[in-house]
């Protein structure tokens, strides 16, 4: 099995650094494409931003951002909420999937629920999915990531 370019689950973490390309879907709410950037801060610590244009359902068209902190972990990555101080959204281990490498994470955004899953795909490309479900929130959101 091959799972290039992804070197295996402790590399992934050195291997986001720099510029991609993100193209989103929320579920029946809005399309975002714009640029996610993954710069290092110390070796290891990666920051993310993106930046987008933001499509409704409804036609209107709005600009966004945001931003993350990735810490490196054994096996692969922790990503916190960029605030001071930073505060945990969800820790990921990696493991073989196949020709990809994978992990999910579980995060209570109470009174509503978070579950993620990050595919590190053979084609150099990764996706980043969340299923939201509670009583505010029902959508998922997929975004694949491509090398700029």
């Amino acid at each position: 099995m091959t799972t290039a370019p992804w070197r295996g689950a402790d590399a992934v973490f050195d291997q986001l650094e720099g510029a991609w390309d993100l193209d989103r879907t929320i579920e029946n709410q809005a399309t975002m494409t714009g640029i996610a950037l993954f710069e290092r801060q110390h070796p290891d610590v990666l920051t993310y931003r993106e930046e987008g244009r933001v499509r409704l359902a409804g036609g209107k068209v709005l600009d966004a951002s945001r931003e993350y902190r990735f810490e490196r972990a054994p096996g692969g990555f922790t990503v916190f909420f960029n605030e001071a101080p930073p505060r945990l959204f969800h820790h990921i281990e990696l493991q073989r999937q196949g020709d990809a490498f994978g992990g999910l994470a579980t995060h209570l955004c109470s009174p509503d629920t978070y579950d993620s899953s990050y595919r590190f795909l053979v084609d150099g490309t990764f996706v980043i999915c969340h299923t939201v479900r509670g009583p505010r929130k029902d959508y998922v959101s997929a975004t694949v990531f491509k090398r700029r």
